[in-house]
């Protein structure tokens, strides 16, 4: 019972994720509502300690937030900490989070772990010979679209799944007309960049979670803009790939289709959507909406290209209703990492499912490399 501090040190706070979602969004929002509950009633607030390489742009947050700590020494934030947390750009993450291990510290990582299987699958097995705490960012399980889609096949709604359909994306401007919206390093396969390094690991977490293990993988990955401008209003080779058409045989005999794209201007009702279908019913899930038509209420459509289509599909199908308040979902993650240091609570969000996730980024690289389709082997 009572209170006890954890404290975090944050290494990317200055980046938008880092920052907005990680920094504000959870850990500053958890120590307002007064810390983690534990099993026994007691709390935990976390004390954290900012990271990174710019020191200016990290005492400029640590005052607007009031936080005590800052510093640009990782090596010193590592031995006031009881947790370490890494949210920079991908090729840095590897280097940062092997030196928390090695000092004792439990670790908490946005995804991916790593930029190769390689060096995921030396993250966990270092984690688990020093025998601390790891765990990776999957925030896309705690949206409300796809709890309420959880929902649904965990109650059998869609009978026996068939398919699963993903479109997720939105144009992403070049920088030179209007400024990009994302970070130039994205567009860099030198810097880590590259949509399929970015999404798939999403992707794969989705899948695994709601419907089973990714047993093969197909995919087409692309750079539709060769060129594109920085933030410094300078013209770059864009060598990392912007869109990948993916195509996933999941078990149990279920195919998933998923396009990710930075290159696609956006004509549905949210930024990404996954349509699943199964014998008795289908769902269409958002971040934050879900819709489902059971096998009784479908229409029966009749193709005739020589008649105006009169029925309003979308009528068709019904809103799944909350039954429950959604928080955010990077700060719900958040929390179940802090019961799982402090408690041991369950946290299957372990280096070991990321390495899963980078191992299918990797798979979908050499499957357009090689133009075919390739077995996902257990790691």
């Amino acid at each position: 019972m009572g209170v006890r501090t954890l404290g975090v040190a944050m290494n990317g706070v200055t980046g938008r994720m880092g920052y907005r979602q990680h920094l504000v969004r959870s850990v500053l929002a958890i120590n307002e509502q007064g810390g983690v509950a534990l099993s026994d009633g007691g709390r935990v607030v976390l004390e954290p300690i900012l990271v990174g390489r710019d020191a200016a742009k990290l005492g400029d947050i640590a005052a607007r937030h009031g936080i005590g700590e800052y510093t640009t020494d990782l090596d010193a934030a590592l031995e006031r900490c009881d947790v370490y947390f890494d949210s920079q750009i991908t090729h840095a993450r590897v280097k940062s989070v092997l030196k928390a291990i090695d000092a004792g510290k439990h670790v908490y990582a946005e995804k991916p772990t790593a930029e190769t299987v390689a060096e995921a699958v030396a993250l966990a097995a270092a984690a688990s010979a020093k025998k601390v705490k790891n765990g990776v960012v999957q925030d896309k399980l705690f949206l409300p679209g796809l709890l309420k889609l959880k929902r649904l096949v965990d109650s059998g709604f869609f009978g026996r799944i068939l398919s699963v359909r993903g479109e997720f994306g939105y144009w992403v401007f070049e920088g030179d007309w209007q400024e990009a919206q994302r970070p130039s390093w994205n567009y860099r396969a030198q810097d880590g960049g590259g949509i399929v390094l970015d999404m798939f690991p999403h992707w794969h977490y989705v899948m695994e979670n709601l419907f089973g293990r990714v047993r093969s993988v197909y995919a087409q990955a692309v750079t539709h803009i060769p060129e594109r401008v920085d933030e410094r209003g300078d013209r770059y080779e864009a060598t990392a790939d912007d869109a990948a058409y993916g195509v996933f045989e999941i078990e149990g005999g279920i195919i998933a289709q998923i396009n990710s794209s930075w290159a696609v201007r956006v004509n549905r009702d949210e930024l990404v959507e996954f349509q699943v279908d199964g014998t008795h019913g289908s769902a269409v899930a958002g971040l934050r909406g879900c819709r489902a038509q059971h096998r009784a209420l479908t229409p029966k459509p009749v193709w005739n290209p020589d008649l105006p289509a009169t029925a309003r599909f979308r009528d068709g199908w019904q809103e799944v209703p909350d039954n429950a308040e959604f928080d955010n979902g990077f700060k719900v993650q958040w929390e179940r990492f802090v019961r799982h240091v402090v408690e041991d609570a369950p946290f299957p969000n372990d280096f070991a499912s990321g390495a899963r996730g980078v191992q299918l980024a990797e798979l979908g690289l050499r499957s357009s490399a090689e133009g075919r389709r390739i077995t996902v082997a257990d790691l």
